[in-house]
């Protein structure tokens, strides 16, 4: 009698590079930022609900995951409050709306819970947010490709290089650790200021 068991090969699979091998960097500057906004509020039938997302995500460091399942009963119009559910475990926080996002959002309150939808009703998705931003990356010329962690970078290099301390960044990032939190510190240009008096 033969032995039929079926013989398996072990392969592995090639390790992910680092994100250093496919980006030379991590954010984008403030700069970038509103120009990903400007090419969106002109991109297609729905650059209103794409440039208020760009603009939530940047403003409150909004991982794709916290933005997609955004829902109307988080956010208080009224009183500029946006109740933010954070993903991986992170702390949850109250942040105020400022007019930029209160006039972006009003337009889009519609019937759904969710606050960003397709044209069918349903809620975006990651995949979405992830294509709309390579997309509109593209449309404003910017010399590398967007992903959607990169605007939750640049709000933490924004708020530390706009001087505000390690633990305020951290709650508003939704961190619970601080090491989470001292890259946008590290990393904040205005640290070096006064370095060199000419």
């Amino acid at each position: 009698m033969s032995d039929t068991t079926p013989i398996t090969v072990n392969r592995t699979l090639p390790r992910r590079r680092t994100n250093a091998d496919y980006r030379q960097r991590e954010y984008l500057t403030e700069s970038e930022v509103e120009k990903l906004i400007e090419a969106a509020r002109k991109r297609g039938r729905n650059g209103q609900r794409d440039s208020a997302a760009i603009l939530l995500a940047y403003r409150h460091g909004l991982r794709a995951q916290e933005l997609c399942q955004l829902r109307w009963a988080q956010i208080d119009l009224a009183h500029g409050r946006l109740h933010v559910n954070r993903a991986k475990g992170g702390a949850e926080s109250v942040h105020p709306l400022r007019g930029p996002e209160l006039r972006a959002l009003r337009p889009l309150k519609g019937e759904s819970p969710y606050v960003f939808v397709t044209e069918a009703g349903t809620p975006v998705t990651t995949a979405w947010f992830l294509r709309m931003l390579q997309r509109t990356g593209q449309a404003a010329k910017l010399a590398f490709t967007v992903h959607p962690h990169m605007l939750r970078h640049a709000c933490g290099y924004k708020l530390a290089n706009d001087g505000h301390d390690t633990r305020s960044l951290a709650h508003y990032l939704g961190h619970r650790n601080l090491q989470s939190t001292a890259r946008y510190t590290a990393l904040a240009e205005g640290r070096f200021a006064g370095f060199w008096k000419d």
